[in-house]
């Protein structure tokens, strides 16, 4: 037996098998954490039933709430009475009780909007018909029962009590579509107004500071700047009469406690009835919301609404990122590869380079903070936007400068598995190119950078990947909380490099960690941590797929 075990382990496959458990047991650990952050974010928003609860708080006393459960858990009872629990809601014998984390919104008439008690506590609990949930621009959902309604056009008051919600749902429909025109005139016209003023205003100024005697474009500049004052007092006007006629209508509800209070339909979002919807109804409403969070902007404190800003910034930051590291990296492997005399100095470098890849990424935003923002976007401002100063242009933090920060950060990456792939290409082929009568110019573009591309696409993977889950060194060289545009718009140059902009990891870390409404963010932390994740492997599969089908021809297998 002894001998078997012995010759067993010298045949290596006691390795074999670690190596694979170990591989089974990292795969079954990443799938379960995603398949954690699934369920805890997709969960947010499936419509839940809400419950009539009648309880007994300790501070409050009798509490009657409309609410959907959150989540539930098992207290040991000494942690109860350890944490300052009353003894009177505790069952003789019991070992442990039971604790309830509900949602009851109404907010703004009866906070908080979520609360904890325990099940003894609970004196009814029922499945409540006629509930609606009204999603709200602020102050987060109301719960109740709809019992009148105002329509604000012709003045006439429908009572709900036995249900007939289409005129709500018409007239929610209406503020809708006079929602959307109220964007697209503050975002639309007026932005673009507002933006041409600034720059007529920046334009005369800088004239100004030139000393010129240009009289007929100062003309122009003043003439212009009439034209779109009239034309935004007109659009004003418009806006003006938007948002008052979006007030008009009001909304009754009745609570769990029986008060009645009033919701303007302005504020509403949407309504739905989560008890009165079947599977397909609960299905489509799931649905619905998800793609509301996928493409609305984010509202309450970024606890409520979407995150398409913080999608778009991340992929816009990525593909910039990408464009500026790739040309570097390749270069410098080349050059190091091809071209360099191989020495001492050129060992050093390559140390230094490895030794780039294990600084710690903070460090890079301070030295982007210090060198891109102040130096180099300070110099920019000087030289060629003297007219904004003392406002920055480009001497503050933005998309360029968290791009570039990102890149030097990635760069190493890049020329690390660029050089392994050059060092891969046999010397014969080079030598074969230069017999054929190519330059080396030639030789390098047309066969050794080809048959190197799925090197490169490598380490542009891995450079991708790293740069879209970075969130400390962007803290402090572009990203914000909330950014009140996006850098790309209608306004020349329509890119907009120096503009601040928002990204899913401060995102996550914002929502997580900084929210003033820790229970209504904690879904949105997991939602929010999924959709980076599949971003992320969106982005690796693109590159991966690219990198086979280059290995594919290049190994003279047709793709």
């Amino acid at each position: 037996m002894r001998k078997f075990f012995k010759n067993w382990f010298a045949s290596g496959e006691p390795w074999i098998w670690l190596n694979a458990a170990s591989v089974g047991i990292s795969i079954t650990a990443v799938v379960g954490i995603l398949v954690l952050i699934a369920v805890k974010g997709f969960g947010h928003f499936w419509p839940a039933d809400v419950e009539l609860i009648n309880y007994e708080d300790e501070r409050f006393g009798n509490q009657v709430i409309f609410a959907e459960l959150v989540e539930s858990e098992q207290l040991a009872v000494e942690q109860y009475l350890e944490s300052g629990g009353d003894p009177q809601w505790l069952t003789p014998g019991a070992e442990t009780i039971e604790r309830w984390l509900v949602k009851s919104g109404n907010r703004r008439h009866n906070p908080p909007d979520f609360r904890w008690f325990y099940t003894p506590q609970m004196k009814e609990r029922e499945l409540w018909p006629g509930v609606a949930v009204l999603e709200r621009v602020e102050w987060g959902n109301a719960y109740g029962v709809p019992t009148r309604f105002l329509n604000g056009d012709t003045g006439e008051l429908h009572e709900l009590d036995s249900g007939g919600l289409e005129i709500v749902h018409e007239r929610i429909a209406r503020a809708d579509e006079i929602r959307s025109e109220i964007d697209q005139l503050e975002n639309g016209s007026l932005n673009r107004i507002n933006y041409r003023l600034e720059r007529l205003r920046l334009e005369e100024r800088g004239l100004g500071l030139k000393g010129s005697t240009d009289t007929t474009r100062l003309e122009e500049i003043a003439q212009e700047v009439v034209t779109l004052r009239a034309t935004y007092e007109i659009d004003e006007s418009v806006l003006r009469a938007l948002y008052t006629d979006i007030q008009k209508d009001i909304l009754w509800i009745r609570t769990g406690s029986g008060d009645e209070i009033e919701v303007p339909l302005a504020d509403i979002l949407g309504i739905r009835m989560p008890n009165d919807l079947s599977g397909i109804g609960k299905l489509t409403s799931f649905v619905g919301s998800l793609w509301r969070f996928l493409v609305e902007d984010p509202r309450e404190a970024n606890t409520e609404g979407g995150i398409f800003p913080a999608i778009f910034g991340t992929v816009l930051m990525v593909l910039i990122m990408s464009v500026i590291v790739t040309p570097f990296g390749v270069i410098a492997a080349v050059y190091l590869r091809e071209y360099a005399k191989q020495g001492p100095l050129v060992r050093i470098i390559r140390i230094a380079v490895n030794n780039l890849a294990g600084v710690p990424s903070i460090v890079y935003g301070v030295f982007g903070l210090g060198f891109f923002v102040y130096f180099l976007g300070g110099n920019i401002d000087r030289l060629f936007f003297p007219e904004a100063l003392p406002a920055p242009t480009f001497g503050t933090p933005g998309l360029v400068w968290a791009s570039l920060t990102l890149a030097l950060l990635t760069v190493p990456v890049v020329i690390v598995s660029t050089e392994e792939g050059l060092t891969r290409i046999p010397r014969s082929l080079r030598e074969g190119s230069l017999a054929l009568g190519a330059t080396k110019s030639e030789t390098l573009f047309k066969i050794i950078l080809p048959m190197a591309s799925p090197a490169i696409l490598t380490g542009v993977i891995l450079a991708v990947a790293r740069a879209a889950g970075e969130v400390a060194p962007l803290m402090l060289v572009g990203v914000v909380k909330l950014a009140p545009t996006l850098p790309l718009d209608g306004n020349f140059p329509y890119l907009h490099l120096d503009r601040k902009f928002m990204h899913m990891g401060f995102h996550i870390y914002d929502v997580g960690f900084q929210s003033p409404n820790v229970e209504a963010a904690r879904p949105l932390v997991y939602a929010t941590a999924l959709l980076l994740v599949t971003i992320i492997v969106a982005l690796n599969l693109t590159a991966i797929t690219l990198r086979s089908r280059l290995e594919r021809r290049y190994r003279g297998v047709e793709s």
